[in-house]
């Protein structure tokens, strides 16, 4: 079997995981939150205190430990060497370090091969901020989503306040824009729209609209 692959990119905040877990569960595709994978990675490295400026010993630490992606009801289950860190991941420390972590190269190859491998095996929808560039440059449907910073802003809030979490608007404001700057600044795979990538601005839509515009891209490639 061929994989029918989507690929959804873009800044902090701006719904893909939302979005992309919608998607896949409309298609009856498979939901590879690439996301979720760099934010284990952080996890793991500050409750472990390893170094997150020593991308040698980030890359060591992943690959000598299990990390599983396993689909749920609400979306993805994030397993690292058994336990399920799935709340811990969405952190505001790791939301602060995430960005850091991603940047390495060494690290970021290994996690692409982990991705490219999940992709080959079923049709998927997967997300993150280099899918249609770097992880799968063929992708079948590219989507590249964007929001304004303020929006964006608000976006991560709400949900952090329905989590029950502790939350500041301008706090998440101004980490938003520092990560916007460092995906798009690193050195290897940068945050960057690829040039066959169809943009959604997403600011004055609702989740369900961004749904179905996507769907809509889908359906004018036959699966």
């Amino acid at each position: 079997m061929t994989s029918f692959n989507v690929a959804i990119d873009g800044p902090a905040g701006a719904g893909k995981s939302t979005v992309a877990k919608k998607v896949a569960e409309k298609l009856g595709f498979l939901y590879i939150d690439t996301g979720a994978m760099y934010r284990a990675l952080t996890q793991a490295a500050l409750a472990t205190n390893v170094d997150l400026h020593d991308e040698k010993a980030l890359n060591n630490l992943l690959m000598e430990s299990e990390l599983e992606l396993s689909p749920s009801s609400t979306g993805t289950t994030v397993f690292w060497n058994g336990e399920d860190i799935t709340e811990e991941i969405r952190s505001n420390k790791v939301n602060q370090n995430v960005s850091l972590v991603s940047s390495y190269k060494q690290v970021r190859l290994n996690m692409m091969e982990k991705q490219q491998k999940l992709a080959s095996e079923k049709h998927a929808v997967l997300d993150g901020r280099d899918i249609g560039t770097h992880v799968l440059p063929k992708a079948n449907v590219k989507i590249f989503l964007t929001a304004s910073v303020e929006e964006r802003a608000k976006r991560r809030h709400t949900e952090q306040v329905n989590k029950g979490l502790q939350s500041d608007l301008e706090d998440i404001k101004r980490d938003i824009e520092k990560r916007d700057e460092l995906d798009s600044s690193r050195a290897f795979a940068p945050l960057k729209k690829a040039d066959d990538a169809r943009v959604l601005d997403t600011t004055k839509m609702d989740i369900n609209q961004v749904t179905d515009a996507i769907l809509d891209f889908v359906k004018e490639h036959s699966v």
